[in-house]
């Protein structure tokens, strides 16, 4: 392996290790949902909402964290991030009230732990590397953030057992604050004295870019789709935790659940990474939603025990967060990398539209009903419309992506 190289994978794995902090903390706070209903009495209904305006501030500030990693760097924006989910996070153990916990846990938290998230990495990996590089790198990345949510999970429901849940607020805190000399080594291509593989600016910029691809069907038929792997994640990992209570199983159940989802999902995103170089990421996509659907309908015909939950983990793991990689190629080849990070932020702002809603409507379909069935039925159907939306995407192929980028 020459220096490039080296220097470009490790490049990857620095990304990837933000993420691992910003995606894994993210990843575990429903664990949280039932020792703040117990801690402040708040309720599941008003806990949920913070965390579905949580799930929709992290999709919202994507595409403004693109844009501003696009004028200002990258570095600024995580360290601003990181900064973000600190304060928000150590702040929570002091709301009291239901608007307190929104803000805290729904916006500061969430915003912070948004700019220091894919839109911007994904950007700044594909102004640093070469396009044959970037399917594996994103599926790398995305590893980071899996593998985030397979640490956090235990760890945090340990602290949550032995110190309480303000104390595992506040761990989590010191955790981001540490992250942060990581930032700086994501240097920008010029300063670090490496090659830049920016596209040419298209005429007009941001503003005509932003425009012309929201006018675009194939662009609008991936938000779709994304759309439902948003709702499918906010659900489970809010609720994960409440219907394996529900079904009269201890808590660790769901910690190692969700930490078996990550686990899963390291390898569905290095296999997604290895995918999205070889076949059209719209194909990609349609199986992984398409599995998901089969995958949530035979869990709901599956006798409710700590083996069902694991291996439910393990298949859904697989594509958990491997939906971003091809997601993220397929805007790339569709727009080009100049403004990457704005229009896939745009892409994640509808997959936390989505995410806004599997969080809150699963708080209320519990209060409501006394359990998750309909969410569960929602899920499924939901994941079959999104594989059928991506059939009709018009994907350029890998060959005629990079022709037009090196014309570019």
């Amino acid at each position: 392996m020459g220096s490039s190289a080296r220097r470009d994978w490790t490049l990857v794995l620095l990304a990837a290790s933000l993420l691992v902090v910003s995606q894994g903390a993210r990843q575990s706070l429903g664990l949280f949902v039932f020792p703040l209903h117990h801690g402040t009495g708040l309720g599941i209904a008003a806990i949920s909402l913070a965390m579905a305006i949580g799930q929709f501030t992290w999709g919202a500030v994507q595409p403004l964290a693109g844009a501003a990693a696009d004028r200002w760097g990258a570095p600024r924006v995580l360290a601003a991030g990181l900064m973000l989910m600190a304060l928000g996070t150590a702040l929570t153990p002091i709301a009291t009230t239901s608007w307190g916990l929104d803000i805290t846990l729904g916006v500061l938290s969430a915003a912070g732990a948004g700019l220091a998230s894919f839109s911007v990495l994904i950007g700044a990996l594909a102004q640093r590397l070469p396009a044959e590089r970037r399917g594996m790198a994103s599926g790398i990345l995305n590893a980071g953030g899996s593998f985030g949510q397979f640490v956090f999970a235990p760890l945090t429901q340990g602290l949550i057992s032995v110190v309480g849940w303000m104390g595992a607020m506040w761990g989590l805190a010191l955790v981001a604050v540490a992250a942060l000399p990581l930032v700086g080594l994501l240097r920008a291509p010029q300063s670090a004295g490496l090659a830049s593989h920016v596209d040419a600016a298209p005429p007009g910029g941001l503003k005509r870019a932003v425009r012309e691809a929201l006018g675009d069907r194939s662009y609008l038929l991936l938000h779709a789709g994304f759309f439902t792997c948003g709702f499918h994640i906010a659900f489970l990992v809010t609720h994960l935790p409440g219907e394996v209570n529900l079904c009269g199983l201890p808590a660790s159940v769901a910690s190692w659940s969700l930490a078996l989802i990550g686990l899963s999902n390291i390898v569905g995103s290095l296999a997604a990474g290895w995918w999205v170089q070889r076949y059209r990421g719209k194909y990609v996509l349609f199986w992984m939603y398409g599995s998901r659907a089969l995958l949530v309908l035979a869990y709901l015909a599956a006798p409710k025990s700590a083996a069902t939950f694991y291996l439910f983990a393990i298949g859904l793991g697989f594509t958990w967060l491997a939906t971003v990689p091809p997601t993220a190629g397929v805007v790339g080849k569709l727009f080009g990398t100049r403004y990457l990070a704005t229009l896939f932020g745009l892409t994640l702002l509808s997959h936390q539209i989505g995410g806004f809603l599997g969080a809150w409507l699963g708080g209320i379909a519990l209060i409501q009903t006394g359990d998750y069935q309909w969410m569960w039925y929602a899920d499924a159907a939901l994941a079959a419309i999104a594989a059928l939306c991506n059939l009709p995407i018009r994907e350029p192929s890998m060959a005629r992506t990079l022709v037009v980028g090196e014309a570019a």
